[in-house]
């Protein structure tokens, strides 16, 4: 398999074959090849005060490896995992280590903990928290169960590809997506396989894949083929699919469709969006599509009150209506900033960008509102939003958490 990585988080993906393992990066493609430059940030009246709470670094991030590694919360606590090895507990709210380890391959069916700097697992998938399990997956397919009080190993898998994808943990199963098409459910106890589900992966495709989505008892996840797909958590068994995103052209570049951003659900309705595709609401039953809009993106949706947001391939960050679809309106001064997924908190919209800024946008008409700078570092990774806390990541694993004022 080659990856064929584009600038700041559009990755292509060409695949030789069904079932490879090995991986090279073709650095071809630099910042200057073929690239619009980013849109200078407009100048504005902030009407939105942001304190930065705390910043600090946890490992060496994502680095070049085009994941979007962003944090896990839960209990008041951060979970950090980063492509050296490194796996840290945060204290939320005020950005001190709790505890930090770094996992390396040891003899055997194993892993031990290393402290040397070769020979380590690399992080990119995850970390994945649910009650006291911790779960990480990593480039050459190892997936890892921890405790959350203090790193100490509980289990250790072999999946058959890499994963880029944070797991989903439900109803004592993990669920894991890997590069190769494949979801893989294991028990949460003790890391035993339950059942596997493959879609069959297409010779070129965006790096990445969406995360597992589980809700009343189904997993949602989006494909390379530009499939969602529904199968029960139970055993694996296909309840539906719908299509996104299928592409057509003469050529394979032209003909590419992926669904890589995660799905978001209200509790009822499914939202998606595909590359070059569309973004849609979907029914958890059936798949039946609600409404349809054209969208392209690698990025993902997000939702808040009655609000969908998605940013497109080419950095303009869209509102839509949850219940009809109609756009709300458009943001268009980041293009070409290769900004992150978006998240709600409250009344904004936050995405971060290739240049290291958070921007906060008024959720209600698209127009700035704040915009801090957690470093010079792009921000892949989608913000996190917890108890009215925004926490970011750039790719050198420098975290910032940062709220409004009320």
């Amino acid at each position: 398999m080659k990856r064929f990585p584009i600038p700041f988080g559009a990755v292509l993906v060409v695949a030789f074959g069904a079932a490879l393992s090995g991986c090279n990066w073709i650095k071809g493609l630099g910042k200057k090849d073929n690239v619009e430059p980013p849109t200078p940030l407009a100048e504005f009246a902030p009407s939105a005060q942001i304190d930065r709470v705390w910043s600090d670094g946890v490992g060496k991030g994502a680095g070049d490896s085009g994941i979007r590694l962003t944090p896990a919360a839960a209990d008041g606590r951060l979970y950090a995992a980063s492509v050296n090895g490194t796996v840290a507990a945060i204290d939320a709210a005020t950005g001190r280590t709790l505890w930090q380890q770094r996992l390396g391959k040891g003899s055997g069916s194993g892993w031990r903990f290393w402290r040397r700097g070769d020979n380590t697992l690399r992080w990119s998938g995850g970390p994945s928290v649910a009650g006291d399990l911790l779960v990480v997956g990593g480039l050459d397919g190892q997936l890892v169960a921890l405790s959350t009080q203090d790193g100490s190993e509980r289990w250790s898998v072999q999946l058959t590809s890499e994963i880029v994808a944070p797991p989903a943990i439900a109803d004592d199963v993990v669920v894991v997506r890997t590069n190769d098409g494949r979801l893989t459910a294991v028990a949460a106890g003790d890391g035993s396989n339950k059942w596997v589900f493959h879609q069959q992966v297409p010779s070129l495709s965006v790096r990445g894949a969406s995360a597992p989505l589980i809700a009343n008892g189904v997993v949602y996840e989006g494909f390379d083929s530009g499939k969602v797909v529904a199968v029960r958590l139970q055993d694996g068994v296909e309840l539906w699919s719908q299509t996104l995103s299928s592409g057509e052209g003469r050529t394979e570049v032209e003909r590419l469709a992926d669904v890589d951003g995660n799905l978001v659900s209200d509790g009822s309705v499914l939202y998606a969006v595909g590359y070059r595709g569309q973004i849609a609401a979907l029914a958890f039953d059936s798949g039946r599509p609600l409404w349809q809009r054209d969208l392209s993106s690698y990025a993902g949706v997000a939702i808040g009150g009655a609000t969908v947001v998605a940013v497109d391939t080419e950095g303009n960050v869209w509102a839509f209506d949850r219940e009809t679809g109609v756009n709300l309106w458009k943001q268009d001064q980041l293009k070409h900033r290769w900004l992150s997924a978006p998240a709600v908190e409250g009344k904004y919209a936050v995405v971060g960008d290739l240049e290291g800024y958070v921007h906060w946008l008024s959720l209600e008409d698209g127009k700035f509102v704040a915009r801090e700078r957690l470093s010079r570092r792009p921000i892949e990774g989608a913000p996190l939003v917890v108890d009215g806390t925004v926490y970011v990541e750039d790719v050198k694993g420098r975290i910032g958490a940062y709220r409004a004022r009320q």
